[in-house]
């Protein structure tokens, strides 16, 4: 069964937290695909050069030189980072965006609220550039920085990279790795939510905040054909648990 992993940039500069997410990839019996984010480091990047950060809707506005920090973080230090530590315990791991090998195309995100520069939407995927490493038993550790037609680059939200990943690749599992077990209702995990409840969740203010696109991009996922999607955390992962997202 092939496998998509998100994880979130929250937590991937705590080493505690990557030691364990490098031993949950250990531990899967086939390599999956492996897509990360890195907002917190940007942004520390970002006001370290004297960049304000700026948003619209939620949307990490990517202006020029936004664009290079962003580069930076993404197919730089965070992406090498996790390559470095899945490899150093023996995982066939290899680190790339969505401009090598133009596996990942995009064009340019039109939002009602505002331009956000240099912010794209995905296109189309390349999926033999994934089934060949999968086959290979090679992890793809995936930033996602994605290409267009006239040879630039877009900051796409990983997310929105991890469904279409999955979409394209027929994913058995597309799951969303968070610091919290899955959709919680107070301290009660929903351990498995329809679309309709899921709606319900969101206009009850159940789901709300960062859980809220994550709920979002998994309700697409699912629409498009993705077998399972899950959200979870570390120690669901490992153990196979969290919530699941289905159509009924």
């Amino acid at each position: 069964m092939i496998q998509v992993i998100k994880v979130g940039g929250n937590e991937l500069d705590d080493p505690v937290f990557v030691g364990g997410l490098v031993r949950a990839v250990q531990a899967l019996a086939e390599p999956p695909v492996l897509v990360h984010g890195g907002g917190k480091e940007i942004r520390t990047l970002q006001e370290r050069l004297g960049l304000e950060p700026q948003y619209v809707d939620g949307l990490r506005v990517t202006d020029v030189e936004s664009l290079a920090v962003v580069q930076m973080v993404l197919a730089g230090r965070v992406n090498k980072r996790l390559v470095a530590a899945l490899t150093a315990e023996g995982v066939d791991a290899f680190g790339m965006s969505g401009v090598d090998r133009g596996a990942i195309k995009a064009e340019k995100l039109e939002h009602p609220a505002g331009d956000l520069g240099w912010v794209g939407r995905v296109v189309e995927v390349r999926t033999q550039v994934f089934r060949r490493l999968l086959e290979d038993g090679i992890t793809p550790v995936l930033s996602p920085i994605c290409w267009g037609a006239d040879g630039s680059m877009f900051n796409v939200n990983a997310d929105h990279v991890a469904l279409a990943v999955a979409q394209s690749l027929d994913a058995g599992r597309l799951v969303f790795v968070s610091n919290v077990p899955g959709v919680l209702a107070g301290d009660e995990l929903i351990q498995r939510i329809s679309t309709g409840q899921a709606e319900a969740l969101i206009a009850e203010g159940v789901i709300a905040g960062g859980m809220l696109p994550k709920i979002r991009s998994a309700l697409e996922a699912v629409s498009g054909g993705v077998a399972e999607v899950r959200i979870t955390n570390l120690q669901g992962l490992a153990q196979d648990s969290g919530t699941i997202v289905a159509d009924s």
